[in-house]
């Protein structure tokens, strides 16, 4: 996906999540950010998603 495309989904992921009322957190913001700008990619924001919700070792389950 071209830098520009991947810019244009988060922003409209981000807005269809704000539509329900939800506000996404800042941290949450800030990777959003950096995998725009190319600093991170998809795997690393999931791993750093995993890593915070992830409780004695298990990952959280939806």
């Amino acid at each position: 996906m071209k830098k520009a495309d991947n810019g244009k989904a988060w922003d409209y992921a981000i807005g269809i999540v704000q539509v329900e009322g939800i506000k996404p957190s800042k941290d949450f913001l800030e990777l959003a950010e950096k995998e725009k700008r190319g600093e991170l990619t998809n795997d690393d924001i999931r791993n750093v998603l995993v890593k915070k919700y992830t409780v004695s070792g298990e990952p959280a389950h939806a």
